[in-house]
C-alpha cells in the first residue's frame, strides 16, 4: 500500500472527547464478544425499546451486542438553559444472553477503559430493581453509582413481553453524559468536549435543545398527535393480525414516543394518563408476546427442552 494510503487511526482519549469515550466503550465491549450495532431508528426513550434488547432477551439463543441509543423524554426538556437536565440525550446499552458470571468484572473493566480506576473511586451498587410496566417486563437490578452519582443501571431480566427469560440476560445502561461530564469535570454538559478538534457539545446540541423545547411543550399540534398515537395503535393491530411481530412493535414504540409528546403538551388529564399507559402497554405486551409465539417452533428446534413458558 502507498504511504500515502496509509492510515493510523490516532490513540483513544477518552478522558478528553465524548465520542472517544464512546468509541473506547465500542472498543472494549467488542473484545469482549459483542457485535457493535448502530442506534435503532425511531425516537424512543430509553435503550431498551431497541429492538436489540427487548426482543432478543425473549428466547434460548444466546446474545451479545452494545450500541449506542439516542432517547428523547420530551417532558425533560429545560430550553438548553438547565447545566444536566436534556430531552435529547445518550445511552450506552450491553446486553449479554446468559449474563455471564463476571459481568460486574467486565463492567469494573470498562469503567478502568474510560478513565475511572475503580480502585480509585468509591463504585457502590446500590440495589434498585426494575420495572417496564409498559413492556411486560422486570428484573434484579443495582443503580451504580461513582463516588455519589449515578452512572449506570445494571439489570437481570428476569421476565420481558410476560415471558420468563430464559436464560436470564445481563444488561448495562451507561449514561453517557453524566459520564463524561464526570470524567471531563465539567459542571455544564453543554461545556463538554465532543471531540479533540475544540468541538463542544454545546456546539452539536445547545440549539437543538432550545428548538426541541419549544416545539415539545408549546408548538406540537395536539390534535395531529392525538391523530398519530390512534394510527399507530390501530397499525400495531394490523400487523400482529398480519403476523409481522417486529412491525407490531415498532408502532408500539411509535404510540409510547407521541403519548409523552402529548404529556409534554399538557393535555392528558391524570385519569387519562392511566388509560393511554395502559394502551400503549397492551400494544408493547402484544408484540412481544407474538413475536416469541412466532419464534418458538424455531427456539426449540434449535435447542431441545427449552421451552416459552
Amino acid at each position: 500500500m502507498s504511504a500515502d494510503l496509509a492510515f493510523a487511526p490516532a490513540p483513544r482519549d477518552p478522558a478528553r472527547s465524548f465520542q472517544d469515550m464512546i468509541l473506547t466503550l465500542h472498543d472494549f465491549w467488542s473484545a469482549q464478544g459483542c457485535v457493535i450495532l448502530q442506534p435503532y431508528d425511531m425516537r424512543m426513550g430509553a435503550g431498551t425499546f431497541h429492538t436489540a434488547t427487548t426482543l432478543r432477551a425473549l428466547g434460548p439463543e444466546p446474545w451479545n451486542a452494545a450500541f449506542v441509543q439516542p432517547c428523547r423524554r420530551p417532558t425533560d426538556g429545560r430550553y438548553g438553559e438547565n447545566p444536566n437536565r436534556l430531552q435529547h440525550y445518550y445511552q450506552y446499552q450491553v446486553i449479554l444472553k446468559p449474563s455471564p458470571p463476571d459481568i460486574q468484572a467486565l463492567y469494573l473493566k470498562s469503567l478502568a477503559a474510560i478513565g475511572i480506576d475503580p480502585l480509585a473511586h468509591d463504585i457502590r451498587f446500590v440495589e434498585d430493581d426494575w420495572e417496564s410496566p409498559t413492556l411486560g417486563a422486570w428484573g434484579l437490578g443495582w443503580e451504580v453509582w461513582c463516588d455519589g452519582m449515578e452512572v449506570t443501571q445494571f439489570t437481570y431480566f428476569q421476565q420481558m413481553g410476560g415471558f420468563d427469560c430464559k436464560p436470564v440476560a445481563g444488561e448495562l445502561t451507561y449514561g453517557l453524559e453524566r459520564l463524561a461530564m464526570y470524567i471531563q469535570g465539567v459542571d455544564n454538559v453543554y461545556d463538554l468536549a465532543f471531540n479533540t478538534a475544540g468541538v463542544s457539545y454545546g456546539d452539536v446540541f445547545l440549539e437543538n435543545e432550545r428548538q426541541m423545547s419549544k416545539w415539545n411543550f408549546e408548538v406540537a399540534e395536539t390534535g395531529a398527535l392525538f391523530d398519530l398515537f390512534a394510527k399507530a395503535e390501530a397499525e400495531c393491530r394490523n400487523a400482529l393480525s398480519a403476523g409481522v411481530p417486529i412491525a407490531a412493535y415498532e408502532q408500539a414504540v411509535e404510540a409510547s414516543h407521541v403519548f409523552n409528546l402529548l404529556q409534554a403538551r399538557g393535555v392528558i388529564s391524570v385519569q387519562e394518563r392511566t388509560s393511554y399507559m395502559g394502551r400503549v402497554r397492551d400494544l408493547a405486551r402484544s408484540s412481544c408476546e407474538a413475536y416469541a409465539e412466532k419464534m418458538a417452533p424455531e427456539w426449540q428446534a434449535k435447542y431441545p427442552g427449552w421451552s416459552l413458558v
